[in-house]
């Protein structure tokens, strides 16, 4: 059988060690255990709230662990298989799958509840509400399903801060307070405005602050 491996190697920062919890602390435990159990786990909740850094995380745990990973999505061509040998599959934005997709995403979750291999999958929406065929959405929402929660101000603030400090950067309390005052505490969103502004000071050789935020969203847009 035909299997995609899945790179990772890219993103050390998607860990568990680097997820600010919040109120997804029980999520975030199951997903530390999901190599020692075979019911299948779903994410669910809005864009920016932390579903592909706990797809990511899950996944490099796993890897570390001595596990194998595959992942799929709807960019990827079927037909999808997955080996024996597999310690977890993951089926990404699920409420993107075709016809063909869903096809293949029900034979691959038989495939692998066959096999033992646990299935975590993830959407904007619960199960329930996912659009696609009758017993695909069933089995997606057998298991464990959680619903992924935004950060609330504090812990939006804990998050860049540690990444901040993670790149060596130094955020002043005033440049926080515009970031979570100006835009959503989302933190893709967030995290995207602060790869933007480390590059803008270092082309300008300026030290991070408001006024050189401000420059940098005049200048680039929002």
């Amino acid at each position: 059988m035909r299997q995609l491996p899945l790179d990772i190697a890219t993103e050390p920062a998607r860990s568990f060690d680097s997820f600010v919890a919040g109120a997804n602390a029980h999520a975030v435990a199951h997903l530390r255990q999901v190599m020692h159990q075979s019911a299948p786990v779903f994410l669910w909740g809005p864009s920016g709230v932390g579903k592909t850094h706990l797809l990511h995380a899950t996944a490099n745990l796993v890897q570390q662990q001595g596990g194998r990973v595959v992942w799929f999505d709807a960019h990827q061509p079927v037909p999808w298989h997955v080996e024996d040998a597999g310690q977890l599959v993951v089926l990404d934005n699920c409420d993107q799958f075709d016809d063909a997709h869903q096809h293949a995403a029900f034979a691959l979750f038989i495939e692998a509840t066959t096999h033992g291999v646990p299935v975590l999958g993830a959407a904007p929406m619960p199960p329930v509400d996912l659009p696609v065929r009758d017993d695909l959405r069933t089995r997606l929402g057998w298991g464990h399903v959680f619903a992924i929660q935004p950060l609330s101000e504090p812990e939006a603030r804990a998050a860049l801060r540690r990444e901040a400090d993670r790149r060596g950067l130094f955020l002043s309390d005033d440049v926080m307070d515009y970031l979570l005052t100006h835009f959503a505490r989302d933190l893709k969103h967030l995290m995207a405005l602060l790869d933007r502004l480390d590059e803008f000071a270092l082309v300008h050789k300026r030290a991070i602050t408001v006024p050189l935020l401000k420059q940098m969203l005049t200048e680039e847009g929002p």
